[in-house]
């Protein structure tokens, strides 16, 4: 039996190079999978033609009333994965405010709405959830310069993600987060090609990890913040 048989499963974020992985890791796994996305047309680089993947358009981040009827017309929930964010670096001096708040929307206010939303899902539907968010190593570590915009709303997520276990854990709800440093995407190749590519982690290393704290496996782990870093 595979581990994810029979579960219902949400990824946001599955557009991107982690999210396409994480939900092919489910989808192999036997989990029946829902992708709340902004595009009219889902993208090719996730599974998106396969029977047990769900797709839903029109769901901004941080829209309330989207992300709460997105959850309400779930069948039942056994798992929500947060892999929605963004990313910007810039000096503190030229960093607006507009800045700060558009990454406050993408990687805090998201991460809200979705795990307010999960739990009640898995509480209308009598599920011992599990709930992963995404966090980021500078919001553990001493960040380095021109990343107050990003470590500011990360910290945030760090915060939101052990506030809601405190509070579900109890009724069998696990919460946790993922800190990831730089993954080993072609984007970020590009942008530092002198660098250590082979000690950063895949996505698909990355996915384990996630995929693992969202499963029935995980019995104990919960209000954690675990790092992924691979050797950097």
């Amino acid at each position: 039996m595979r581990e994810f048989d029979g579960q219902h499963v949400v990824v946001t974020g599955a557009t991107g190079g982690l999210g396409a992985r994480v939900v092919e890791r489910l989808l192999d796994g036997g989990a029946t999978v829902y992708v709340p996305m902004i595009e009219a047309e889902a993208p090719t680089r996730a599974p998106f033609g396969h029977e047990r993947l769900h797709a839903a358009t029109s769901v901004a981040a941080d829209d309330e009333a989207a992300i709460t009827a997105f959850y309400a017309g779930l069948p039942r929930l056994d798992a929500s994965i947060h892999l929605v964010g963004g990313f910007s670096m810039a000096p503190l001096l030229e960093t607006r405010l507009s800045d700060l708040e558009h990454l406050f929307g993408l990687n805090v206010k998201s991460c809200f709405l979705c795990c307010r939303e999960a739990v009640r899902a898995m509480r209308r539907s009598g599920q011992a959830g599990r709930i992963v968010n995404v966090a980021a190593r500078p919001a553990l570590e001493s960040p380095g310069p021109s990343m107050v915009a990003y470590t500011t709303p990360k910290s945030a997520v760090v915060g939101l993600t052990r506030a809601v276990s405190a509070e579900v854990a109890p009724e069998g709800i696990f919460v946790n987060a993922i800190a990831p440093s730089i993954i080993d995407t072609p984007a970020n190749r590009a942008a530092m090609p002198d660098a250590d590519h082979a000690s950063w982690p895949t996505p698909a290393q990355i996915a384990e990890t996630i995929t693992y704290l969202a499963s029935r496996a995980n019995h104990l782990t919960s209000g954690a913040v675990v790092p992924v870093y691979g050797r950097t």
